[in-house]
């Protein structure tokens, strides 16, 4: 015999705030571009397809991103994830990738805003390819790129 959640009776059972991930959508920071291959100042919506990562994310379909130019330090993108991460294993670097769709863009680097402007500080960011974002973090982000961007 089995209670309600499929324990045996006298199972302590967990609170539900404890016995499921959180079911909101999260948001991250996307880290795109590198020292040695940094983003070109022009921004093509179309080109934004998908982030890689070289471990296994925690991000999944749903979520929602900013994205980050690491060289440029700024923020300009807002993405929706659509799909969850798969691992390529030809590949020995980067080898996890997971699709994202852009809703919104700013369409040259060069008038971007700056990522400490949304409370982001770029030493934390240093080897990361994503980092998770607050709530505030997101919607100033998100704020700061409507501003100079548009729908994608």
């Amino acid at each position: 015999m089995t209670s309600a959640s499929g324990e045996p009776p006298g199972s302590p059972e967990l609170p539900p705030s404890v016995r499921f991930a959180d079911e909101r959508r999260r948001r991250w920071l996307l880290v795109r571009g590198r020292g040695e291959q940094p983003l070109d100042a022009p921004v093509r919506a179309s080109d934004i397809r998908a982030h890689s990562s070289s471990k296994r994310p925690s991000v999944q379909r749903g979520d929602e991103a900013i994205l980050y130019a690491a060289v440029w330090q700024c923020v300009f993108g807002v993405v929706d994830v659509v799909g969850d991460p798969e691992n390529d294993p030809d590949r020995t670097r980067w080898a996890w990738r997971f699709p994202i769709r852009p809703t919104l863009v700013v369409s040259d680097l060069h008038d971007a805003p700056p990522v400490e402007s949304a409370g982001i500080f770029p030493q934390s960011l240093w080897r990361h390819s994503h980092i998770r974002l607050t709530d505030e973090q997101f919607e100033t982000a998100r704020t700061l790129i409507d501003a100079v961007g548009s729908a994608a």
